[in-house]
């Protein structure tokens, strides 16, 4: 080692140790959660006041633990970040680089960084060719289950889908399409777990993953294999071709185009070869969905089935098919005359259509 180079690294061990305690402080102030011990204060106001915040944390917890775990994240990015430039540093000053050399190679660094931002991560395990989405507009699902738009979104899609009985019914017909899936079913989207009973039930091996935490705890209470994660993040975080079917029932319609286009794009990456996609979607060609349609305000904006199936198509799967479900019990009774038979038949198809649909597309 250069002598210059020595001397540097000795002026600049202090400096070192100053950093390292600041990291080993960082550390320990990295797992934010909601979990904190309670504070109590001295003599009967604070024994009484005890149980109280144990009410209220229960409470708040549906509020407070998502944003515990984007603060959770964003302290671990931070921290890698300020871990590859104090290895740099170290290193540079190891080899008895010039300051001015150093600082060029760190506003180089920073400025990659800031390109890759602008351009978008790629996903872990993911293609190279599939870079994440444009940041959207308004929040949706997609990122954290629309807490931000509604309260309590449990008892509000509670309420607006329909009794568990009546969904797992109406899913019950998906389950030929995954008996003969090449790996494992991931439902994406799973809510209370409707469909994930319905997989398990059958011995198909199956795990859900909701951004709602109330509606993973639900689902995990039922025994499910669930967890709460961004369905976006999620999928790109897994190995390309480990899934055998992905289902997600009513959730590409919350999605901002951008993302559902990258959420297409990942789904081709992750399925195995042979592997299957259900998406079931409200159908905007019937009056009588679009009205449950515009009762959720996480909608981003309705599907038309050529839109899916052009989408799904350019993702690259290579069979796409398109099934209506689910017609409603209000029908125009035909009558006896030819003519107005025809006639009671088109407004039927036109007034009456089926409020749902889904793509089944192979990989």
């Amino acid at each position: 080692m250069r002598k210059g180079g020595a001397s540097a690294v000795e002026a600049a061990a202090p400096e070192r140790r100053a950093r390292l305690a600041a990291r080993a402080q960082a550390e320990r102030l990295w797992p934010v959660s909601a979990d904190r011990p309670l504070l109590n204060r001295p003599g009967a106001r604070g024994a009484l006041a005890r149980p109280v915040k144990q009410v209220l944390r229960k409470l708040l917890r549906w509020y407070v633990e998502p944003l515990a775990l984007d603060q959770k994240g964003f302290n671990d990015a931070v921290l890698k970040l300020v871990d590859d430039l104090s290895e740099t540093v170290d290193h540079a000053l190891g080899q008895g680089q010039s300051a001015a050399r150093l600082v060029r190679e760190l506003e180089e660094r920073l400025s990659r960084l800031e390109r890759r931002e602008r351009m978008g991560a790629v996903p872990a395990g993911a293609p190279a060719q599939i870079a994440a989405p444009p940041s959207s507009g308004s929040p949706t699902v997609a990122a954290q289950a629309a807490a931000s738009a509604i309260p309590d979104y449990f008892a509000y899609e509670s309420r607006m889908r329909g009794a568990i009985g009546e969904i797992r019914e109406r899913q019950r017909p998906y389950l030929a399409d995954f008996a003969a899936a090449p790996g494992p079913v991931v439902d994406l989207g799973c809510g209370r777990g409707e469909f994930l009973g319905l997989l398990r039930d059958a011995g198909i091996a199956a795990r859900g993953v909701d951004g709602d935490a109330d509606m993973v705890a639900f689902a995990a209470g039922e025994g499910l294999a669930v967890e709460q994660a961004d369905v976006v993040a999620w999928l790109g975080g897994q190995p390309d071709a480990s899934l055998g079917g992905i289902f997600m029932a009513q959730v590409v319609e919350h999605l901002p185009p951008p993302v559902l286009v990258h959420l297409l794009e990942l789904a081709v990456a992750k399925l195995a070869p042979g592997g299957l996609l259900v998406a079931e979607t409200i159908n905007p060609l019937s009056p009588l969905a679009l009205r449950s349609y515009f009762a959720d305000l996480t909608h981003a904006q309705p599907l038309v089935p050529e839109t899916l199936v052009l989408l799904a198509q350019q993702a690259g799967f290579r069979e796409v098919e398109t099934r209506f479900l689910n017609p409603p019990a209000e029908r125009l009774a035909e009558p006896a005359d030819p003519l107005l038979a025809e006639n009671a038949r088109r407004l039927n198809e036109l007034l009456f259509g089926p409020l749902d649909y889904a793509i089944v597309a192979r990989a």
